[in-house]
């Protein structure tokens, strides 16, 4: 088929334009602007048109666009005046998965990392929202294998059409509640249509909700505060791993650091255990290497380590922040330097409490301008809210070896040079951050 993906430049459109490519459908895409996704895709061959155009819209059989795309976009007139099928994501999900035993991992929190990890420990195809550092990439192609391991998204609702031979839920933290019109009973419902949809369940059994379903559905339950013990914080070739007992499966070791980092990694460990012996699990789990953007260390010298951090909840952030203090100890930093980059006015006004609280532990708090991710200008006096922390507000950053730069009004403002470094955004703070254009 030729098939035209509308937003290709997003990470869950693009994995899915890559996988429908490595299967040997002809792809082609456009997006608002050009980035480093789109700039990866072009290198695979898959042409992207930059800006919108109803010219990108020729002979395809099937037009799929993004959730955030408007009918008035000139592609999806364009391809109905054509005739063409046009989908969205959630919609196109089950045409695209339907032949597969897909593993599908859902939550609020930690669904990229746990996707990663059931990755390195099984074979098979997988499709991340983020990039896995063990092969490069966000998505992995395996022609031979049935396996998908798939993150599934509930921004959109689209997790209900994932095809999932197996639901791995580890939280259901309300989320994108704009999406369910801030309807809970909702919300709560499309998971439970998840879940029930899966023949193998892997439930996280503290989380509030899930643990309402313990007399509903059968599944394979962890109960981390008894389930995983000992869990200890080690380096491994300077590298940050937690060490944990889980139920009667012994030891295992995993990249990153964090009690939250061993809550997905059990619940990964747990899905493969379904057809995979627990020492091959424990040997694969090895491979697992971080995401690029989850505690991604992007600059190590002496005095000073940078960590690029994709965190942009209060509940994800926080759990991070845990971990960053965990190896500032280990590498004997005395100072913690957090920069902050709000994603939406919508989700920052909705958690400002909890945001105000979840950099506790840092010796200077710096709040970049929120990253409006195309939502309307809204007030928020983060001078004042935040004015218990060391803070600072900057327009930008400027990254120069190990060194980063603040500036406002268009004027150096200062260096930080020493100590631990993390930002927090899932805007373009990574770039800033990294030093990348």
């Amino acid at each position: 088929m030729k098939i035209h993906f509308i937003g290709i430049g997003g990470i869950g459109i693009s994995g899915l334009a890559q996988y429908m490519h490595f299967k040997g459908h002809e792809v082609s895409g456009s997006d608002i602007a050009a980035s480093a996704i789109t700039k990866k895709l072009e290198k695979l061959g898959i042409k992207t048109n930059v800006p919108h155009a109803a010219e990108a819209i020729t002979d395809q059989d099937l037009v799929i666009h993004s959730a955030i795309i408007r009918p008035s976009n000139p592609e999806v007139e364009a391809a109905h005046a054509k005739g063409i099928e046009v989908l969205a994501r959630r919609e196109a999900l089950s045409k695209i998965l339907g032949d597969k035993k897909v593993y599908s991992v859902a939550g609020a929190h930690g669904k990229s990392t746990t996707t990663a990890i059931l990755a390195a420990i099984m074979n098979g195809s997988a499709i991340i929202g983020a990039e896995s550092k063990a092969f490069g990439s966000n998505v992995r192609y395996d022609a031979a294998s049935e396996v998908m391991i798939f993150e599934a998204d509930e921004s959109d609702g689209s997790f209900i059409n994932s095809n999932p031979h197996c639901a791995i839920v580890i939280n259901a933290e309300p989320e994108h509640m704009e999406y369910y019109d801030y309807n809970y009973e909702l919300f709560y419902e499309t998971y439970k249509t998840f879940i029930k949809s899966a023949p193998c369940r892997v439930l996280n059994g503290e989380d509030p909700f899930l643990a309402k379903l313990k007399g509903e559905v059968e599944a394979h339950w962890l109960y981390p505060s008894e389930d995983i013990k000992n869990i200890e914080f080690v380096l491994i070739n300077d590298e940050p791993h937690t060490r944990f007992e889980l139920k009667e499966l012994g030891s295992f070791d995993v990249w990153g650091f964090g009690r939250h980092i061993a809550i997905d990694a059990s619940l990964a460990i747990l899905a493969a255990h379904e057809s995979m012996d627990i020492e091959e699990i424990r040997t694969n789990i090895l491979n697992f290497k971080g995401i690029k953007k989850r505690f991604d260390i992007v600059g190590m010298q002496q005095e000073s380590v940078i960590i690029d951090d994709y965190g942009h909840h209060p509940t994800e952030i926080r759990a991070t922040f845990q971990a960053v203090k965990e190896y500032a100890n280990l590498k004997g930093f005395d100072k913690i330097t957090a920069i902050w980059q709000p994603h939406k006015y919508s989700r920052t006004i909705d958690n400002l409490e909890e945001f105000t609280k979840c950099f506790e532990g840092a010796q200077e708090l710096i709040i970049l301008p929120v990253w409006a991710a195309g939502e309307a200008t809204r007030e928020i006096d983060f001078a004042e809210r935040f004015k218990h922390y060391n803070l600072t507000l900057a327009d930008t950053l400027k990254r120069s070896e190990n060194k980063i730069t603040l500036v406002k009004n268009h004027e150096e403002l200062k260096t930080i040079d020493k100590g631990l470094i993390i930002g927090f955004g899932a805007g373009d703070i990574t770039y800033q951050i990294r030093g990348a254009s």
